[in-house]
């Protein structure tokens, strides 16, 4: 894991719980483990997740190509929804 650091937290019960199926049901090896499934499963509906180098250079030559193509057309909303996965 990238940029890992250690935390002591204070759990109630049912998040200690909660964790604990987590654990389990993906079979990981402790709640600190648990913890990050949660943040990386729920964790966009809050903040925007980085994005890798690799997928900007990707999304920036797909837009070369589409300039290359329609020189005088920018590109629709629909297209860029279309390009993101959206």
């Amino acid at each position: 894991m990238q940029n890992s650091i250690a935390l002591n937290l204070k759990v109630d019960a049912y998040t200690r719980k909660v964790l604990g199926v987590i654990k389990e049901k993906y079979g990981l090896n402790d709640l600190g483990a648990a913890l990050n499934k949660l943040a990386h499963t729920y964790g966009d509906d809050y903040v925007e997740k980085e994005l890798s180098e690799e997928y900007v250079k990707k999304i920036l030559a797909i837009e070369k190509e589409h300039d290359q193509k329609h020189p005088n057309r920018r590109m629709t909303m629909k297209e860029m929804d279309k390009l993101f996965g959206k």
